[in-house]
């Protein structure tokens, strides 16, 4: 079992959340999303392992276990073309579960018009290989599902 942890702070809302069906429909994997906090941010590794892919708004961790999650900085924010965002470790690094990978700002990525709201995917799993999402607030390294 992997547990998957909060990249970010703010208030778990489930995938149905997110304004995206490719997130929303778990077209790319289980998971959750999680609505940022508003304020300055560092999103973190949701798990040990390498940093397979790192663009300012998603990166990519994947583990020993070959188990890989998808983190993703809001929705949309591809277009933003890196404004906004700071990357804090590089592509290929191996990092720790909690580690700083990206600084960001939700309220600047809202002010542009695209929602802040933060899918973690597990990729490539089945739906029925997460469980334990928890709910209401979490902050960035906290718990938030479980991959079996």
């Amino acid at each position: 079992m992997t547990t998957v942890h909060s990249p970010v702070n703010g208030r778990v809302v489930g995938l149905p959340a997110v304004p995206d069906p490719v997130f929303s429909q778990a077209m790319v994997g289980p998971g959750a999303a999680v609505d940022p906090a508003r304020g300055p941010q560092v999103a973190v590794a949701p798990i040990a392992g390498r940093l397979v892919k790192l663009h300012p708004h998603a990166y990519i961790v994947v583990g020993d276990d070959g188990r890989g999650v998808l983190t993703h900085l809001g929705v949309d924010t591809v277009k933003l073309r890196g404004a906004g965002f700071e990357l804090l470790a590089e592509e290929g690094d191996l990092v720790t579960a909690g580690q700083p990978v990206v600084a960001w700002h939700p309220h600047a990525v809202d002010e542009e018009g695209y929602s802040p709201v933060c899918p973690v995917i597990a990729l490539d799993a089945g739906p029925e290989s997460v469980s334990g999402l928890v709910s209401g607030p979490v902050e960035a390294g906290d718990p938030l599902f479980d991959w079996h």
